[in-house]
């Protein structure tokens, strides 16, 4: 099946001047009386979804084509559901929920992590993805390092890690002294230390280790991991719905469900970046808890 249909009959509509400017389209506010805005998707073949030009969560290619895990997982789920196209609304980050609010779009395709806050704007699906830690090592990995607790087992080796981000909490929570740790600034000088030995092994998010590994010559990716002593470590995104939009989110949120974790769904999301290294491992309902 081709997953890549979906901006081919209309256009992708990117905003000009600002992004996500009130003018980018025109409103789908409708009376009471009329039909739903899943109903009206089904009848025109196609529905609007917002993204923020951000790879690999969802992007436009040079010649105008929208894609990106988050896009791509929708465009499938949505002919599933009886929505064979798309539109895709370029806007700003940070305008994406209120877009979705004033109606310039009717889901939000962007990668967005479901935290409380924007639970309580908006209607997430269950998650697509869950992004975890990897650790940068030299190629083949001679010390056999899988993740925190290699390090906290060892006390010979050293974990780079960037100062002030997460990672330093995770590495004490994994039991590692700060005597094994080395601190840098910037990610490059993660790879640097890495490279020369002066570390054993660097953390960050799997995907922007697998990002440095790719670039830098001598060094790879460990599989990446979801957890640090027994809690989650994963940034979870969704796809955003109106709230009054009951029947357009629970059709869409069933028929992803069954999707997530699939072999259509791993084959389609695996060269984006993504795949079964990045299933979600939390529900909606406990990341809008906060737990």
């Amino acid at each position: 099946m081709d997953h890549h249909f979906g901006v081919s009959r209309r256009h992708l509509l990117l905003s000009l001047g600002g992004l996500g400017a009130a003018g980018l389209i025109i409103s789908t506010s409708r009376p009471a009386f009329a039909e739903t805005v899943y109903e009206k998707a089904k009848k025109q073949g196609f529905i609007r979804i917002g993204f923020a030009n951000e790879a690999p969560f969802g992007y436009a290619t040079p010649d105008g084509k929208l894609t990106g895990e988050a896009p791509e997982v929708a465009k499938a789920v949505l002919k599933k559901i009886g929505i064979p196209e798309v539109d895709g609304v370029l806007t700003e980050f940070g305008a994406l929920i209120p877009g979705l609010k004033a109606g310039r779009f009717d889901i939000i395709a962007a990668g967005m992590f479901i935290n409380p806050k924007r639970c309580k704007e908006i209607q997430f699906s269950e998650p697509s993805y869950g992004i975890g830690q990897a650790m940068l090592v030299k190629k083949g990995n001679p010390k056999k390092i899988k993740d925190y607790s290699s390090i906290a087992a060892n006390k010979d080796l050293k974990l780079a890690v960037m100062a002030g981000a997460v990672e330093a909490g995770y590495a004490k929570d994994a039991g590692i002294p700060i005597t094994q740790l080395v601190m840098l600034p910037d990610q490059s000088s993660l790879v640097a230390a890495v490279q020369s030995g002066r570390a054993d092994a660097a953390s960050l998010t799997a995907l922007s280790i697998a990002d440095m590994a790719k670039k830098s010559e001598g060094v790879e990716s460990t599989p990446p991991f979801g957890e640090v002593a027994g809690k989650s470590v994963k940034g979870h995104g969704g796809f955003g719905f109106r709230k009054e939009d009951k029947d357009l989110y629970e059709a869409f949120n069933n028929e992803l469900k069954k999707f997530i974790g699939s072999p259509e769904h791993i084959a389609l999301v695996t060269p984006l970046g993504f795949g079964k290294d990045y299933l979600p491992n939390m529900t909606t309902e406990q990341l809008c808890k906060g737990e």
